[in-house]
Parts: C-alpha cells; structure tokens; sequence
C-alpha cells in the first residue's frame, strides 16, 4: 500500500469513523443474518468492540476448535474474539492490524473476553502491522490453519502481496475464509484516488475475475465463492459517482491445496455428509454451489473431492471412489457467472455439484 493511502486509511478508521453508523454507505457494514450459536457469542462480545465493527460479512467457518487462526484488518477484535470462543483454550487468535486506535480498543478487552468465554487466559493476541508486509511480523511459515478476513482486503493496494502472504503462511490444507467487496467491472483511476471511496471499501474493490486470476497465481488453485449480495450504496453523491458500476459483497473460501487441477473433471466420484458439524446437523454449504444434504450420495468432481477429503472436514464425510479412472470434464457443473441476484435458496435439487 502506498504511504499516503495508508495513511488516508489509517485516518479514516482511526479518527473519522468513531461508531459503525458514521459509515457514508453500506459497503463496510451489511445487514446480516447470524446463526444462532453466533449470536450467542456475539452477545458476549463487549459493546465498544461491537461499536467499532466495520464488516462486511460472515467470516466465522465451521470446524475450528483447537485451531490457529489469523485475523487480518482485525480493527476492534470483533471476529477474534468470536473465532476465540470457537477455538477453545487450546486454540489461538492473531489478529493483524495498523490502526493504533482501533488496536487499543481490542487490547483493553483481552482479559474481559476471556473471562466471559471461560478461558483460563486469553488466547487472542494483537499485533500492529500492514496485511501487505506479513513478512515482517513474527509469524512462522505454515503455522495458520485458518486464515479470515472481513471486509478489508479491498483497502490493500498491494492485494497480490497479501494473498502471497497468506499462502505462504496456511499450513497445507488450510483455508482462508473471508469476505470483501468485489465489483462487476475494473474500477477507474480516478475513483480509487478518492479518499472516501476508498475508506467505504468501493473504490479498492478488485474486479471479481481479476480476484479469481489473482487468488490462481499465488497458489490458490479452486476459490470457492460461498455466498454473495449486492450492496444498495444508499448515498446519492457517491452513487452518481460510481456511475454503472455495481458492487457485491462476497465471501470466498481458498484451501491451500496443490494437488488441485484447473479445472472440473469427473473420476466418478462421491460424498456423503454424516450431519456431524456442530450447529450444522441438517446440511453442511460448502460453497454457493454444494450444499450437502446429510445422508444424500452427492456426485462430485475431482476437485471438490480433495477439498473434503483433505481438509479439517474429512471426518464429517463418507467418500466413494477414488481418482484411477477418468472420464472427462465433469459435465453437471452448471458454473453460471459469480454474483447471481437471483439465486435460489438452499434449493438442494437444483445445487447440481457444480465445481
């Protein structure tokens, strides 16, 4: 990130944004909808942290206890603290970020969370630094299982060097699970040099296949687009500025797996879920386009495959076949393009096992 944009960005949630309803736009901070386990933890989270969240998604995956998970733009901790309950006493947050002032705020409530979530000592660390630079932060080589981020990868100039960084530091097999804004076309020059368009994470917003080419080069072989809404900017000044320019949020899921192949092809392969996730005993969404009913023989491709059978989720499925035979490009993908306005909710029949 350059100088003067950093500082811009350090300006903007440091000083001008003081509370969520200080946002110009709904960009940062979308409505959602919470499971009710996370509710329940949310409800413990203490409400300057809550005050000062600036997100625009679900970064919480399934299956994290025990395990090391990395925060990047942690801002006031709301995420980490949350992924702290999760994670239990044998697990660890790290949570990365460059605004001294929202630093501060999740610093003063390390021992209050831990308190409230029954931890023998706070297992969430804080640490001052630039997503783009990761390097120069103590952090070893392959040691995150998780990796998540909400709604600030956008803000980084350099987003090649943050998606570089995480690769280099996921253990194989990990994942990065995030969610950010992304756009239906390139974003002119001279909307990302307006300071305000880019602290309300528009004008930073990658080209959603400029992300998927990006996320391929550094190793990511098969992201995963999870889910997707389109942003309503709900400010006339800054609508007309952005002009046909349409904005999404979304959250993709990255596994660090390098036996991945570029594309969908079909060994005749299938899984099974055994509706043994916690708060997730129905079904488990793997992505927008495999939600697995329990107990349903799931056809798949070789890809989606290795991503459940070499990940944290491995233990939750049944898998039938194996890669000794091929037969070709995986036909029933049914890939449309990302970011469809009208999808059709949890309709199993019609979630083919598109990869």
């Amino acid at each position: 990130m350059s100088e003067s944009k950093k500082e811009e960005v350090k300006d903007y949630y440091g000083k001008t944004l003081q509370k969520s309803e200080d946002l110009k736009t709904n960009a940062c901070c979308t409505a959602l909808s919470y499971p009710d386990h996370i509710k329940s933890i949310m409800g413990k989270v203490h409400d300057e942290v809550m005050a000062k969240y600036y997100g625009c998604g679900l970064t919480i995956p399934h299956e994290l206890k025990g395990l090391t998970v990395l925060d990047l733009g942690s801002g006031s901790g709301r995420d980490c603290y949350i992924v702290s309950a999760l994670v239990g006493n044998n697990g660890k947050v790290i949570g990365v970020d460059m605004t001294d002032e929202q630093l501060e705020v999740a610093n003063n409530h390390l021992d209050y969370h831990a308190k409230a979530f029954g931890h023998d000592k706070s297992n969430v660390t804080f640490l001052k630094g630039d997503i783009e630079k990761l390097n120069l932060l103590d952090l070893p080589e392959n040691s995150v299982d998780v990796v998540i981020s909400n709604c600030v990868i956008n803000l980084a100039t350099d987003k090649h060097a943050v998606l570089k960084e995480v690769f280099r530091l996921l253990k194989p097999e990990g994942e990065m699970f995030f969610s950010d804004v992304y756009s239906d076309r390139k974003v002119p020059n001279h909307l990302v040099s307006d300071p305000v368009l880019y602290g309300e994470c528009l004008s930073g917003a990658l080209y959603w296949n400029d992300f998927i080419n990006l996320s391929k080069e550094v190793g990511f072989r098969d992201p995963r687009l999870v889910e997707s809404a389109p942003i309503t900017i709900m400010n006339k000044d800054v609508e007309s500025k952005v002009g046909m320019i349409k904005f999404y949020s979304a959250t993709y899921r990255l596994f660090k797996i390098e036996s991945l192949e570029p594309d969908c092809e079909d060994y005749g392969q299938a899984v099974i879920y055994k509706g043994t996730l916690n708060n997730n005993e129905n079904y488990f969404r793997l992505d927008e386009n495999h939600i697995f009913p329990k107990g349903n023989v799931f056809k798949v491709c070789g890809n989606s495959f290795k991503i459940l059978k070499e990940s944290r989720f491995e233990k939750h499925f049944e898998f039938i076949g194996d890669q000794s035979t091929h037969y070709g490009i995986f036909q029933d993908c049914g890939k449309v393009l990302p970011f469809d306005e009208n999808p059709e909710e949890d309709d199993f029949s019609n979630k083919g096992s598109c990869c």
